[in-house]
């Protein structure tokens, strides 16, 4: 069972040291989501439809909203994993054209090679969540170095204006998928079947689904559990709601349908993610 050893969350989005024994379902996030391997074997994630090696001198640079998947050897130690998913408006308060890291294509590519300054400032971090898991100050304060280190290595958003026509192309979704989204958004828990998208944004299914992830890079499906999994990561971390109760209101039919969707996406269990969560609070 994979296990997450320590969880850091606030408004930089959050920050999770895992112990990685089983894979992950393809999924995405609408997060900044980079993965730099601290302890363990080497290993690899699928990103997009590209395979990206997780290593010692490799980090996995995964775009908001790309769909990725971690597949995990069984051949191999357990990798030792520390996990970035960082809000983009965060970002925005080192540099406005950060922005630009919730949309396709703020990362070129999705693994590079990290320099000894970015190890060094990973395995701080790390450490930190270990050894002070309430010192939450000087764990932002690693985060923000790491960040920073790591955008400027890996992006090409070097300046204001590339990176306003980049995201002027990347916010023309096709209107009909907003509508789609909008209903979406509004409330994920409801049992919006494929057909109502399609009806509601005048397309047959199979136009509707094209359309849909050429706008968004994500199958309806992965978006509809992308607005579910945050969801249920802040109702598990800011709440004392039972398990229950969560996967009951996020329209699965029974506890055990929830914890392994949890598990699926987040690799621990809903309990197991609100205990190492709460370590130092």
């Amino acid at each position: 069972m994979s296990d997450a050893l320590r969880i850091a969350h606030g408004e930089f989005g959050r920050v999770a040291l895992l112990d990685m024994d089983r894979s992950l379902v393809r999924h995405a996030h609408p997060h900044c989501h980079v993965l730099l391997k601290v302890g363990g074997d080497d290993t690899q994630f699928l990103v997009g439809d590209r395979v990206a090696p997780l290593t010692d001198e490799c980090a996995v640079l995964v775009n908001a909203w790309e769909p990725h998947a971690y597949v995990h050897n069984p051949a191999r130690q357990n990798a030792l994993i520390l996990a970035l998913y960082i809000e983009p408006d965060w970002l925005v308060s080192f540099r406005p054209n950060w922005s630009a890291s919730g949309r396709a294509g703020f990362f070129e590519h999705s693994a590079g090679a990290i320099s000894p300054s970015i190890r060094a400032i990973a395995l701080d971090l790390a450490s930190e969540m270990v050894h002070a898991p309430g010192a939450a100050s000087r764990q932002e304060n690693l985060l923000s170095d790491l960040m920073i280190a790591v955008i400027e290595r890996f992006t090409p958003w070097r300046t204001i204006g590339s990176s306003l026509r980049e995201i002027a192309r990347s916010n023309a979704v096709d209107w009909r998928v907003r509508r789609a989204i909008s209903l979406m958004r509004d409330d994920p828990t409801a049992p919006l079947g494929i057909e109502r998208l399609c009806r509601e944004a005048g397309m047959s299914r199979s136009h509707f689904f094209r359309v849909f992830e050429e706008s968004t890079g994500v199958t309806p499906h992965v978006f509809l559990n992308v607005l579910k999994v945050e969801m249920a990561v802040g109702a598990v971390i800011a709440s004392d709601e039972t398990f229950a109760a969560i996967g009951d209101r996020l329209g699965f039919g029974a506890p055990g349908h929830f914890t392994r969707f949890f598990r699926d996406h987040c690799s621990v269990s809903p309990r197991e993610f609100r205990a190492v969560a709460r370590l130092g609070c």
